[in-house]
């Protein structure tokens, strides 16, 4: 069968569905002046004549480029490069397309011609997906960006009139020791991430305050940090084996650096669950596959990506629409226990 070449045009979609050049618009823009019925039909009558609205006829009708940017960083982390898969993903869904920039230093302040450049692009929005570390957020006290302009953060404490997306680092951390507890484990220490990172900081209070509502005695000698890496939970967990003898569990920071545990375990001769229970943070692929497999706290980067792209779009939206300013109100997705072997005891 031959195919033709040419392309359908939005005035063939609407005759074909017996509807106005008008109504097909609002459906392929989403417009919500559409009836449920109306709106299936047409989308059926698009798909059939794979129907491409230009991008440039949409642009100058809706005064938008489609375009979203991501600044990002750490794109060797999981979080991260989970993060920006469901961005990607959603925004694609949603008709945007991407402009990328990794930035390569954490600790980067001087973001003023980063911004520019993206804005010379004519980008509707920024999703600023860099982890929040150490005082990389106080641009945002002189934020070169028009008040006005949309902007969704992630990975970072929620601050007033700001668009804040982040997973539940501090409840997950305290579902974490709270499993333990019930396990029967009694000396529950730590291996943190870094804690100039606020997700670290964040495991390392909810690992507290567990602790404390418990009556459980919490001291400095109980916790020691990683960074992340598999290499750097080696000498962490050699650290706190050392300093904190009677310890029978240990909560850690990443499954990244949960694998170090396991291994050091092994290599000493300490059983786990029985002599030692363990519980990761991530829920990346691998932990399934430890030995023995890594009970672990699930977070769902890539809903963080997906709901960024949301969240965005409808500051966009609403902007365009010269709609009322928007209450925003931070975005923390639950987390959920994984239980696997390392850490029920037989």
């Amino acid at each position: 069968m031959h195919l033709s070449s040419k392309r359908a045009t939005i005035k063939e979609v609407a005759s074909a569905a017996g509807v106005s050049t008008q109504t097909v618009s609002r459906v392929i823009n989403n417009r919500p002046d559409v009836s449920p019925a109306t709106r299936k039909h047409v989308q059926q009558i698009i798909d059939q004549m794979d129907y491409q609205p230009s991008a440039l006829a949409r642009s100058l009708i809706q005064q938008c480029s489609f375009t979203l940017a991501v600044v990002t960083a750490g794109l060797k982390y999981i979080g991260p490069s989970r993060t920006l898969s469901g961005i990607t993903k959603a925004a694609e869904e949603a008709g945007y397309s991407l402009l990328m920039k990794e930035i390569l230093d954490f600790n980067a302040n001087n973001i003023e011609p980063i911004f520019q450049k993206l804005i010379s692009r004519h980008v509707d929005g920024i999703i600023w997906a860099v982890p929040e570390v150490g005082d990389n957020r106080d641009w945002i006290k002189n934020s070169p960006l028009n008040p006005d302009f949309p902007i969704v953060y992630l990975a970072m404490e929620p601050r007033e009139a700001l668009s804040v997306v982040s997973a539940g680092n501090y409840e997950g951390a305290r579902m974490a020791v709270g499993h333990l507890l019930e396990q029967g484990y009694q000396h529950i220490g730590h291996l943190s991430g870094p804690l100039d990172w606020w997700e670290g900081r964040q495991r390392k209070t909810g690992w507290q305050d567990r602790l404390k509502e418990e009556g459980r005695e919490v001291k400095e000698t109980h916790c020691a940090d990683g960074n992340w890496s598999a290499e750097s939970g080696v000498a962490a967990i050699q650290k706190l084996l050392t300093q904190y003898p009677e310890m029978d569990a240990v909560f850690v920071g990443n499954d990244q650096m949960a694998l170090s545990v396991l291994q050091q375990a092994c290599q000493e001769g300490i059983k786990i669950p029985d002599d030692l229970g363990v519980v990761g943070f991530d829920n990346i692929p691998e932990s399934a596959y430890f030995w023995p497999p890594l009970t672990t706290i699930n977070q769902d980067h890539h809903r963080v990506g997906e709901i960024a792209v949301e969240e965005i779009i409808k500051i966009i939206e609403n902007r365009r629409q010269e709609g009322p300013n928007l209450q925003f109100n931070p975005i923390t997705l639950p987390t959920s226990l994984v239980v696997r072997k390392s850490s029920v005891r037989n």
